[in-house]
């Protein structure tokens, strides 16, 4: 997978101007209490100071944050669902079609909180790696960048701007939960960070239990270039994508599990040679366009997969709201996950 490759799939996002009228973002927000750039912070629970091990060692936080800067992947949504408006973010650069660079659920809740206009977070490019002058220009008390690939050198620059959280584990490697609570925790908000995940669990049974096909499918979430069919990078256990095809009601695949041991990278590559490997995927998970599933199946070495046989694949288009579940949070869960479950389980029922 090529470096611009795994930017775009870990980091790229799309805007969807001409859906964002019609999504309702309504789910977890009813517990939110708002702190903007320059508010107090109405809503914190817990007592502080507050310290959060993560990658690095640890962090402590004096006192509740009013200013809060974020970095890397989906972090300003957990941030904006438990009601505080960050005052930098980083915006969305790939497909962003509009130009706004802002995420279509992003954009709603940040319209629900009052952060338009010059109210609205500063936005900085991170395409070609961390901007620490932009993010030190919105003079923040904290920065978050618990989804992230900071690395120690990034994290001991930011820190010198403010208290920094970077990941915990594995760069890339939070799932949403845990990156709620960690969020939730250095914000003084851990009550409401664990109301969020009731809730978006509740939200994901719910589209899961309209699709019993799922039930006792396995699957595999990977990558496969149009251009070059001769590899396929298969997304590791550590991954938000395949952890939230587990969420739906689908089982990961022993082949996806074998594979991802021993590694800390969120994708392995294997070669069309070796796909056999996956042959016990029922369900295959990818990126693509109306011609995925052709070329696939046109593949002297990808067809013999009985997934790509049986036509069970479950095509995600890069220009759609369903590309938001390469790495779910509780802000955009509820944009997408009954799309979402509709389309894994119209490939599931193809299933022989």
């Amino acid at each position: 997978m090529t470096t611009t490759l795994t930017r775009r799939l870990r980091r790229g996002a799309l805007s969807l101007a001409a859906l964002t009228a019609t999504i309702a973002l309504t789910a977890c927000s009813s517990t939110s209490s708002t702190t903007n750039a320059s508010g107090s912070a109405e809503g914190v629970t817990d007592t502080f100071p507050i310290t959060i091990e993560h990658a690095y060692g640890s962090t402590t936080i004096e006192s509740a944050p009013t200013r809060v800067a974020t970095t890397g992947w989906t972090n300003e949504d957990v941030v904006l669902a438990l009601g505080v408006v960050p005052v930098g973010m980083p915006k969305i650069v790939d497909g962003d079609t509009d130009g706004d660079g802002l995420q279509p659920w992003v954009k709603a809740k940040l319209e629900e909180l009052g952060a338009t206009g010059d109210n609205a977070p500063a936005l900085y490019d991170e395409t070609d790696g961390i901007d620490a002058e932009a993010i030190a220009n919105t003079e923040p008390e904290l920065i978050i960048g618990a989804q992230s690939g900071l690395t120690e050198e990034d994290y001991t620059t930011l820190s010198k701007i403010a208290p920094t959280v970077p990941y915990t584990n594995l760069a890339w490697g939070a799932q949403w939960r845990d990156l709620t609570t960690t969020i939730a925790k250095s914000l003084g908000r851990s009550a409401q960070g664990e109301q969020l995940i009731t809730d978006t669990e509740a939200r994901i049974a719910e589209a899961s239990a309209a699709h019993p096909e799922l039930a006792g499918k396995s699957a595999a979430f990977v990558w496969v270039d149009p251009t070059n069919l001769s590899t396929v990078s298969v997304y590791t256990s550590i991954d938000s994508r395949p952890a939230y095809l587990q969420d739906l009601g689908l089982s990961e695949a022993q082949s996806v599990a074998d594979l991802s041991a021993g590694t800390e990278s969120f994708y392995v590559d294997l070669s069309s040679e070796q796909i056999d490997k996956l042959a016990d995927v029922d369900v295959l998970v990818t990126y693509g366009d109306d011609g995925t599933i052709a070329a696939l199946q046109a593949d002297p070495l990808l067809s013999k997969l009985p997934a790509v046989a049986n036509g069970a694949i479950a095509v995600i288009p890069m220009d759609s709201l369903l590309y938001s579940a390469a790495s779910p949070s509780v802000l955009s869960i509820d944009a997408q996950v009954d799309n979402y479950a509709q389309l894994l389980g119209d490939a599931a029922a193809k299933v022989k």
